[in-house]
């Protein structure tokens, strides 16, 4: 159980499209809308669990079609959050921008397919009460959204901890490239991985 728990956390803590969306959510609007696209990410996350669990996630995912359509579709809305923090201008906070909230983190978690891969790994793997399926799925799965919480509620607190610095103009705006750079890469990182497997 402590070997799975530690999966976890190394899976979690490692910038992915969810955290790093979260945390430039979190600099840009500030807790109440970082909160509401928590929620999505942590509401999409569960769906995509059941969609392992139930098998729905094998089914549709070994069509290379769907896979590249799922992935087509997070690497545009990222591509469009990365454009927008990059380009928004000198200041952090730019709350003119349509605010991401809790639809936007159910989409983009369901649609992420890391977290499907990242979920059937640790779901298929890592038996530690293989007399009981059930109550180890119920045991991963607390474990799972308590490390899952914890590790991105700090990525938010992060994000809204650098709004609320007074940061030179260009500090804030190598921070704005910095976010989207990072957004960005994940995207192409995504694309590069899917390009691999179907090549």
């Amino acid at each position: 159980m402590l070997i799975f728990a530690l999966a976890v956390f190394l899976l979690v803590i490692t910038p992915g499209p969810g955290v790093l969306s979260l945390a430039s959510v979190g600099a840009a609007f500030g807790w109440r809308q970082g909160i509401k696209y928590l929620a999505g990410l942590f509401m999409g996350t569960n769906v995509v669990c059941l969609a392992v669990f139930s098998g729905l996630a094998a089914i549709v995912l070994t069509d290379p079609v769907i896979r590249n359509i799922l992935l087509a579709i997070s690497a545009a809305y990222l591509t469009y959050l990365a454009l927008r923090i990059a380009f928004f201008g000198a200041k952090i906070a730019f709350i003119s921008m349509l605010k991401p909230g809790w639809m936007a983190g159910l989409t983009l978690q369901s649609i992420n397919p890391q977290a499907y891969a990242v979920n059937t790994m640790l779901f298929s793997g890592f038996v530690f009460y293989p007399e009981n399926l059930v109550i180890e799925t119920g045991l991963k799965l607390l474990i799972t959204n308590v490390i899952w919480l914890v590790l991105h509620g700090l990525w938010l607190y992060a994000g809204v901890k650098i709004n609320r610095l007074e940061l030179a103009v260009g500090i804030q705006r190598a921070i704005n490239f910095g976010m989207a750079a990072c957004l960005f890469a994940v995207v192409i990182l995504s694309v590069w991985s899917m390009l691999r497997q179907t090549g």
